[in-house]
């Protein structure tokens, strides 16, 4: 049951974000509050979006479970407002200074590049907002500093980045460094602030009109245990970890990176546009190759890494997760920003082998890397 007030401040308005960290929220124990999400873009769908979240949305929860079939709807209303990044601009500020205790992120592929034009310090009042999340997050970072420096505030960003509290971090300390920020300022984002690291596993294959969800029963939001860290809400999808690196390992290196060969596959082969992950899963001009690179250029790492019987474990669980015949989970969603989803998927295990494996053949994923 959610307590009121708005603690919890979202960038990002994705389906995915709807049929986990907000839904979680709503169905979780102990929830810190309400929701205010932050509309990034100006995109008109994502505007749509983004108005009738506030009003309560559907997630349609689809898939099997012991291997029978489960459909569950569920109407969301963690969502308690939404503002506009560009056009709330000052309202945003305004709540950074109030009772916000956590920041939650998904701001997609290129969602951490810094914009050229925000090399410019925007930390003055009535300035416009940045262009990028990193130097908006960095002004509002500032503005909590002044109003509230002794108050709790953890961050918890869940872009498939490498420990990705961290790498945050290290954006946002970075540029308030070349914004020329107090020292003192920076101090405190390095040593107040609780950057979390945190790794999100949930298949949500369809969006639902204005807004909503379709998603997988299968759920994870694993978090690395550090002192001062704030969860949103409890739930039994919430793991705390003291080892979240191999949690990475398993979706990123068996789930990510067979989502981006399946789709490396379409490409290459000029399948149908609409092919899904079920359909892709059923041909064996494509499963075939996945299957191959699971065992023989993937499963052998694992091995290197002592990992191996919870990967093999890890990956029956996730060829039931592919075969759902419920998900309408699109091959061409999957291919968009490719070039940077191979490097992120594909490349990792690629250096690993070479460290741990050296002898290890790895042709398929070497030529997916090398494939415009």
């Amino acid at each position: 049951m959610l307590n009121g007030g708005h603690p919890i401040l979202q960038f990002g308005t994705s389906r995915f974000l709807q049929a986990h960290v907000d839904l979680f929220v709503d169905e979780g124990e102990d929830a810190l509050g309400g929701i205010t999400v932050v509309q990034g873009t100006d995109n008109p769908a994502s505007t749509r979006r983004a108005q009738a979240l506030a009003d309560g949305y559907e997630v349609v929860v689809r898939g099997l479970s012991d291997g029978r079939p489960v459909e569950m709807r569920k109407t969301c209303r963690s969502v308690r407002e939404v503002l506009h990044a560009r056009q709330d601009w000052a309202a945003l500020r305004e709540r950074i200074r109030g009772p916000v205790q956590l920041i939650v992120s998904n701001t997609g592929d290129s969602g951490w590049v810094l914009a050229p034009q925000d090399a410019a310090v925007l930390l003055a009042e009535g300035t416009p907002a940045p262009a990028s999340f990193p130097a908006r997050l960095l002004v509002l970072l500032h503005d909590r500093w002044r109003a509230q420096p002794a108050a709790e505030l953890t961050l918890l960003p869940c872009e498939l980045v490498s420990r990705n509290g961290d790498a945050l971090r290290d954006i946002v300390t970075g540029l308030a460094r070349d914004w020329g920020c107090a020292p003192a300022f920076v101090d405190w984002l390095s040593g107040h602030v609780v950057w979390a690291n945190s790794l999100v596993d949930r298949i949500v294959s369809e969006a639902l009109e204005p807004a909503g969800a379709v998603a997988e029963p299968y759920a994870l939001w694993a978090i690395e245990v550090q002192p001062g860290l704030q969860l949103p809400c409890r739930h039994p999808a919430i793991v705390l970890t003291d080892d979240l690196a191999s949690y990475e390992r398993l979706k990123l290196f068996l789930l990510n990176l067979g989502h981006t060969l399946l789709a490396e596959l379409w490409l290459r082969d000029g399948l149908a546009a609409d092919m899904t992950v079920l359909q892709a899963m059923q041909t064996p001009a494509l499963r075939e190759p996945l299957e191959q690179a699971w065992q023989q250029e993937v499963l052998p790492v694992f091995d290197a890494l002592g990992q191996g019987e919870a990967a093999r474990a890890y990956l029956v669980e996730l060829r039931d997760r592919l075969l759902n015949p419920f998900l309408a989970h699109r091959l061409a969603d999957i291919a968009q920003n490719h070039a940077q989803k191979k490097l992120r998927r594909l490349q990792p295990v690629v250096d690993l082998a070479q460290d741990r494996v050296p002898t290890l053949a790895q042709p398929l994923l070497r030529a997916a890397l090398a494939a415009r």
